[in-house]
């Protein structure tokens, strides 16, 4: 059947992924010449842009990427790819590619420089901040798009070889508030559950998660499942409209900053309609409660001198009993009150939670994790799966999305949190550290305790000038970090600043060294997705000019640093394998097995833990994860901590950090389209990407546009009480947010939405509150 007469035959759901720009089609490079690409070799490779980690077939002809298409026989996508992922080759060839070491001279202009002298330049100024400054004055600054080589590299290097844990990933901004979820209710990281559960579920209830267009291929699936059983139903909870809600079959529109109140009242009324599984949570829940006094915590980055910033939160034992008694005062009435749901909605909630004979997925992304109390807000969604007992199952699980290809892979899993060793170890922990040492060679007492700078923490070290030397690889924080102006550098500030990446950025614009960094096929790699699947690729073109991958540039500066002998493989032709293979027996054993590397390279990817070649769909079930030994139910065997059951965290409703008044009226909530990825530095280089949207906007509300004179494509200036900027104004466009609210895009460098967001964070998390602060509007 071709593509035309599938998508006639199979109705709503697959023209709905169309008309959100998926497809399975070929996409061929510009310029390339269809009728000559007979004679082309393919190999496969998973997508470079979001956390689906979509299977994407590669098509090369003389060196050069000639086509994509997606791999049909990916369990992913099978065969679909969104929009972005049809123009993958387009990212590959900007005009602007970085080719070539740069280092800026005294009058900040950049002059050309071989390898030898930028990979010495970055030897000495880390030495001399370590010998003057000692191991709190260097860092690295990683990303969620590292590859596993990369993160690995930067991590044994960092904290094995420079004795510091001033590393930290991009994925502090996005993804911490989940892992800090997990590992608080499980004593581990990443979800149960896996994309077959978008083919199975029942209910799918989106807490604050634009899935249309953030992640279109895996709504697709839930689509699909739609189209093939009019009984599932899909609840979209939102703060704003998008094209989400149009597939929606009940849309709630929520206050900013108001979902944990949502949470305790579903609660409420699961408690007290008797729909809880006390069987399931006798067998294998406890319930904790942690401090809640709103004075005590504090929001994290007003004062940094003050006790709340360094707030640790403490947990103590409570019971079925007392969380009966804390939700008493969470009625339908009041929640409404708070989140301005109605009654009606929050009942339907709850009979969907609550209903024994339904499966029901929860799913989330950024508005639940870029939140001042992101942690409690993902312990609340995982409860109401503890105490309805419906985790750990096919179609009934709490399932985090993640943004970055191999944030769980590399950030998650390989420990490149400033906390964080691999395999769910700390830093803080004598036998963890004890084990890491063991892996890798090092003398006893090697790897420091205490815990790094985390990214907020990090960048104001660096402004403060306690931080001396910076490497950042693969991410853009001087477009991604909140409230930008507090970080903006000065001449002569004595900071030595080196980026690797692809383009030209803000962040390069930074750097006193830019070094050229091959992309995505261009070396060979791993990725680890959201659903727990590990994936390879080869290296299939050469990176342009003298560009490298970025895991050799760093071991390239470990060995002019006398270190070394923490790559010992590194001048071998397979070193690649030596260290996945070294990294692997962190996992083994643990409950979160990797697959071998030669496993990998063969198969369309794995989901760890993977034990006697067979990988797993759902952790912690019986006749699913090989280390549950029960014939049936679960067992939360890595919670050592809780007895190994789960702990069901009660959490109160706490106000947003900063929220509208007479100055500041309106509501700004920043995010992602579907045509770009995170700051655009790739996708703004896609010519067809480009056209589609070629700059940020602001979207206003109808009434909100007439009450300022204001119309479509009107200029407009917002304004916060950090900085502000202009845009072009969108009424009635695909997102539509509520009256009193705006959204903007932040993938433009050139219209810098950050300069407005608050860097308040979650003080248990430590990642920073994107989506609410308190703006004005003003025609321009």
């Amino acid at each position: 059947m071709d593509r035309r007469d599938f998508i006639r035959v199979a109705g709503t759901a697959v023209s709905a992924a169309a008309g959100l720009g998926c497809g399975t089609e070929p996409a061929y490079a510009e310029g390339a010449d269809k009728s000559s690409l007979q004679n082309v070799s393919w190999d496969k490779a998973p997508c470079r842009y979001c956390g689906t980690g979509c299977g994407v077939e590669v098509a090369v002809q003389e060196n050069k990427v000639v086509a994509v298409r997606g791999d049909e026989k990916s369990p992913v996508n099978q065969g679909l790819l969104c929009a972005k992922g049809y123009h993958l080759p387009g990212m590959l060839y900007g005009k602007d590619r970085l080719k070539f070491p740069m280092r800026r001279n005294a009058a900040g202009k950049l002059e050309k420089i071989s390898w030898n002298e930028a990979l010495d330049l970055i030897a000495e100024k880390f030495q001399t901040a370590l010998k003057e400054h000692g191991p709190e004055s260097v860092g690295v600054y990683g990303s969620g798009q590292w590859t596993i080589f990369d993160g690995y590299a930067a991590s044994k290097w960092v904290k094995g070889g420079m004795r510091s844990n001033n590393l930290d990933p991009n994925a502090r901004l996005c993804m911490a508030s989940a892992v800090m979820g997990f590992v608080t209710q499980f004593q581990s990281d990443e979800p149960m559950g896996c994309y077959d559960d978008l083919d199975v579920g029942d209910d799918f209830i989106l807490w604050g998660n634009n899935m249309a267009e953030m992640h279109p291929v895996l709504f697709s699936r839930m689509l699909e499942n739609k189209r093939k059983n009019p009984r599932v139903r899909i609840v979209d909870i939102a703060t704003r409209w998008t094209p989400t809600s149009d597939f929606a079959d009940m849309y709630v529109q929520i206050n900013p900053g108001s979902d944990l109140a949502l949470a305790n009242g579903i609660l409420h009324l699961l408690l007290a309609n008797g729909e809880i599984n006390e069987a399931f949570i006798n067998e294998n829940v406890v319930f904790r409660r942690g401090i809640e006094d709103l004075e005590q915590i504090g929001y994290g980055c007003f004062d940094e001198q003050s006790e709340k910033y360094g707030f640790k939160d403490e947990a103590k034992e409570s019971s079925l009993d007392e969380l009966k008694e804390f939700i008493k005062e969470y009625t339908p009435e009041k929640v409404s009150e708070l989140t301005g749901v109605s009654v009606a909605q929050i009942k339907s909630l709850a009979q969907m939670y609550g209903d024994s004979a339904r499966g029901t997925v929860s799913m989330w992304c950024m508005g639940v994790n870029q939140h001042v109390r992101g942690t409690w807000m993902n312990n609340l969604i995982t409860d109401l799966h503890l105490i309805t007992g419906k985790i750990s199952r096919p179609g009934s699980n709490p399932f985090s999305l993640t943004g970055q290809p191999s944030a769980c892979g590399t950030a998650r899993e390989v420990g490149t949190l400033s906390n964080r060793l691999p395999a769910d170890m700390v830093v803080n922990n004598p036998e963890h550290r004890a084990k890491a040492e063991e892996i890798w060679k090092l003398e006893p007492g090697t790897i420091n305790p205490k815990p790094g700078y985390h990214t907020v923490d990090m960048f104001r070290a660096l402004t403060r000038g306690d931080l001396k030397a910076l490497w950042i690889q693969v991410t853009n924080p001087w477009v991604t970090l909140p409230n930008l102006n507090r970080f903006q550098r000065k001449p002569g500030d004595g900071r030595f600043i080196v980026v690797s990446d692809i383009y030209p950025t803000p962040t390069t614009e930074m750097a006193d060294l830019i070094l050229p960094s091959a992309a995505w096929i261009e070396r060979e790699g791993l990725f680890g997705n959201t659903e727990r699947r590990t994936q390879h690729w080869n290296k299939m073109v050469d990176p342009p000019g003298e560009a490298t991958e970025d895991a050799w540039q760093i071991m390239e500066v470990a060995k002019r640093m006398g270190m070394g002998h923490l790559f010992p493989w590194a001048d071998e032709k397979n070193w690649h394998e030596q260290m996945y293979e070294e990294y692997r027996q962190f996992t083994l054993g643990t409950g979160k097995d990797l697959a071998s590397y030669q496993q990998l390279k063969e198969q369309r990817g794995m989901r760890w833990p993977v034990v006697d070649g067979k990988e797993t769909r759902y952790r912690y079930a019986a006749g699913h994860d090989p280390y549950v030994k029960k014939e049936r139910g679960v067992h939360f065997y890595k919670a050592k901590g809780y007895g190994e059951k789960a702990a069901f965290w009660i959490r109160p409703y706490h106000p947003p950090a900063e929220v509208p008044d007479d100055d500041y009226p309106f509501w700004l909530t920043t995010g992602r389209v579907l045509e770009h990825w995170h700051t655009g530095s790739m996708t703004r280089r896609v010519k067809e990407l480009h056209r589609a949207v070629p700059a940020a906007y602001c979207e206003l509300n109808r009434a909100d546009a007439l009450a300022l004179n204001i119309s479509n494509g009107d200029k407009v200036k917002l304004s916060s009480r950090r900085g502000e900027v202009v845009l072009d104004v969108r009424v009635d466009g695909r997102g539509k947010p509520p009256k009193g609210s705006v959204f903007v895009p932040f993938f433009d460098e050139t219209k810098l939405a950050n300069l407005l967001t608050l860097d308040a964070m979650d003080n248990i998390s430590k990642e920073p509150d994107f989506k609410k602060c308190a703006i004005k509007v003003e025609k321009v």
